[in-house]
């Protein structure tokens, strides 16, 4: 679905709107007018000398709840095209525009102006025009005008009159639209470019205050618009630091910007030169960094997800493992005690492996989620392979008391088999995410590093609490069955839950690398099996089984190695709703047609996924409502690693998939809850 390199979003919205305006242009100049959701007003000053330049001005009146854009619209939106007809011997400058502000949009950040604005062109008339001649000037002005739901290419032809000298009285909006203009700053900035941020040097008193500072920048491609920047006092200088585009061309050149001190429109303008960047000084913003609950509340957040999860059906892969573990928990007190805190151990050390991981490959660039584990297809066949030992462990065909996952009788086996139980636990369990999970995993991806740890420990404490207390809890020990001989046939009963695992993941292993990608995962895996086996053989007879064992490990080894190349190829998905593929540039055309939009995010290793397209998605009454009302269905499969997957969920503060979103006709987004039914889509239809 992705090559190497993709094209930056705003560019697909950026041709998206481009050929709506030149469709639009077809259509008469007064219809189009009426028809401005910003109104456009071409004005001139009442005298001007000839020869000398003055100022013209485009103002700007958008409708409520309608904004236009700065010369660099950020990541989505478009900047105003002008196409001047002047008098002979007349100049026009470059455009000049007051201080914009910040929006972001579905994680989008964009450059605005939400109110009456002007627009400020210097225009300078013919030396040779005659005093009291009245020059015409025209302007055919094409701009976008959006909502936070829907754009609208907008057009009008724009005409004045420059009067050479005369006795008008002077246009008092002149002096408030030049007021709003950013103050050129009277020092020249220095910059310091990598491939990971720019960085700024900009002379500013230490005296001027900055109450919500963010810098906007004019040349396009070069920083992420929507990346919290970073903000410090040395001196009389003021040190920024933004990070770059992911594409972002290297640029050796000058840079132009604007530095807006708060939200009243106060700022300058600077141009910034290659030159020393100091580092340190006293930090004193972050700016876009998103709202976050407290963290004592994200904590407590994840430590409900974590033991919501335990009833989730992401857990019920590793019943077999767990219900064993709760068997032998009633053996001792000593035991079940120390098998709990291995337990919890080990679910702790992988929730925090897999949070310090996912954390490292987002700081590199990489637009990875919580569970991107199972978006790599040699993890699916390592699971595939330990799924299918695990089974026939249970079946008996062998023994392996280390790690011990279930099969060990000494308290040392116990202990090592809980912890890898714990392990493997968190590592399978994870993916999927439940109630109050998804908030705080979410946030864990935007706060520092020691609070995100902090909440991943706290989800893998929350899986593990159900062991915890019946490790630590007498009285709900008192009620498990006493261990017995009843515990072997336990043990092979419990194997039928990790093979239908080990069928769940070849199903995946297919999904995720196509048809001789399984092939080949399937015959490793009976080599692994048939070593096994031959391992269990050995040991019934009372031989060594370590050469067949390391048979075992060399195939499993071999396999992830020799693999042939993951090709999942265009594999058409089915189903009863009429679904196309999720893309930024989709959603945005959804969105803009005024049909309510359902967007949902799934992957074919998510199971809570897939219960909830069984009973409430993938259903003839659904299909019915959707029908009647219109409703576009936008399907985003996360199972392979998606970037624009990947930036939706994290700009709807979810860290992995499920993820339902509804747009109503009026372009209201409300996140569905992460449980399902039929009755409850039926009824957004019907709203």
């Amino acid at each position: 679905m992705h090559g190497s390199f993709m094209e930056p979003r705003r560019y697909r919205l950026f041709v998206a709107v481009l050929c709506r305006l030149l469709a639009l242009l077809l259509l008469p100049a007064p219809a189009m007018a009426a028809s401005n959701h910003i109104a456009a007003e071409l004005i001139a000053p009442a005298a001007v000398a000839a020869g000398e330049e003055t100022t013209l001005a485009i103002h700007m009146r958008p409708a409520k709840g309608w904004h236009g854009y700065w010369t660099n619209p950020g990541d989505a939106g478009l900047g105003m095209q002008l196409d001047w007809s002047l008098p002979e011997g007349a100049s026009i400058g470059e455009p000049q525009y007051p201080v914009p502000h910040t929006l972001v949009v579905s994680g989008l950040m964009n450059h605005v102006y939400k109110s009456d604005y002007a627009v400020l062109v210097p225009f300078t008339p013919p030396a040779d025009a005659a005093p009291g001649s009245r020059l015409p000037v025209r302007v055919k002005a094409q701009w976008l005008a959006c909502t936070d739901e829907i754009c609208v290419p907008e057009r009008a032809e724009l005409a004045t009159e420059v009067v050479i000298g005369g006795s008008a009285p002077t246009d008092a909006r002149f002096a408030e639209w030049m007021r709003r203009l950013p103050a050129p700053l009277d020092a020249p900035a220095t910059m310091a470019i990598t491939d990971k941020s720019l960085r700024l040097a900009i002379p500013l008193p230490a005296s001027v205050e900055l109450t919500a500072p963010h810098v906007f920048i004019e040349q396009d491609k070069l920083v992420d618009y929507a990346a919290p920047q970073t903000f410090a006092r040395r001196g009389d200088l003021l040190l920024v630091t933004i990070p770059r585009a992911r594409f972002a061309a290297r640029e050796a050149g000058t840079v132009g910007g604007v530095l807006k001190f708060d939200d009243a429109g106060n700022g300058v303008f600077f141009i910034a030169r290659p030159g020393e960047v100091p580092t340190g000084g006293e930090v004193i913003a972050s700016g876009g960094d998103p709202v976050l609950p407290a963290l004592p509340w994200l904590l407590l957040a994840a430590l409900a997800g974590g033991l919501l999860l335990n009833i989730m059906p992401c857990v019920f892969p590793i019943l077999s493992l767990k219900a064993l573990s709760l068997a032998r928990a009633g053996e001792s007190e000593a035991h079940a005690r120390i098998e709990g805190l291995a337990y919890a151990a080990g679910v702790i050390v992988a929730c925090l492996g897999l949070g310090g991981a996912l954390l490292i490959l987002r700081a590199a660039g990489e637009e990875v989620g919580w569970a991107f584990q199972l978006q790599e297809p040699l993890v699916v066949v390592a699971l595939l392979l330990l799924a299918s030992a695990i089974t026939a462990n249970l079946l008996g065909a062998f023994e392996f008391a280390v790690p011990g996952f279930v099969a060990g009788r000494s308290p040392r086996s116990y202990t090592q088999g809980a912890f890898a139980t714990g392990l493997l636990a968190a590592f399978v369990a994870t993916p999927c995410t439940g109630p109050f999970m998804a908030g705080a995993m979410g946030a864990a991806l935007l706060l520092p590093v020691m609070p995100a740890l902090a909440l991943f420990a706290a989800l893998g404490l929350g899986i593990a609490l159900p062991f915890l207390a019946v490790a630590f809890v007498p009285a709900l020990r008192r009620r498990l069955p006493r261990p017995g001989p009843w515990m072997n046939g336990l043990r092979r009963a419990m194997a039928v839950p990790m093979g239908l695992t080990a069928l769940a993941l070849v199903w995946l292993t297919w999904k995720i690398g196509g048809p001789w990608f399984l092939a080949g995962a399937l015959i490793f895996t009976l080599l692994v099996l048939a070593a096994l086996t031959g391992a269990g053989l050995a040991q019934r007879r009372g031989k060594r089984a370590l050469p067949a064992a390391l048979l075992a490990v060399f195939a499993a080894i071999a396999g992830l190695f020799l693999l042939p190349r993951p090709d999942p190829g265009a594999a058409q998905v089915e189903s009863v709703l009429d679904t196309r593929p999720f893309s930024e540039a989709a959603l945005t055309d959804a969105r803009a047609s005024g049909k309510p939009v359902f967007v949902y995010m799934t992957a074919d290793w998510c199971l809570t996924c897939k219960v909830n397209e069984e009973i409430a998605i993938e259903r003839k009454e659904t299909k019915q409502a959707f029908e009647k009302a219109g409703v576009v269905v936008l399907r985003g499969d996360w199972t392979r690693r998606d970037p624009e997957i990947t930036r939706y969920l994290t700009a709807h503060g979810a860290a992995g998939v499920p993820l339902y979103v509804w747009y109503a006709k009026d372009g209201t987004a409300e996140k569905l809850p992460q449980v399902l039914t039929p009755a409850l889509l039926a009824a957004k239809a019907g709203s």
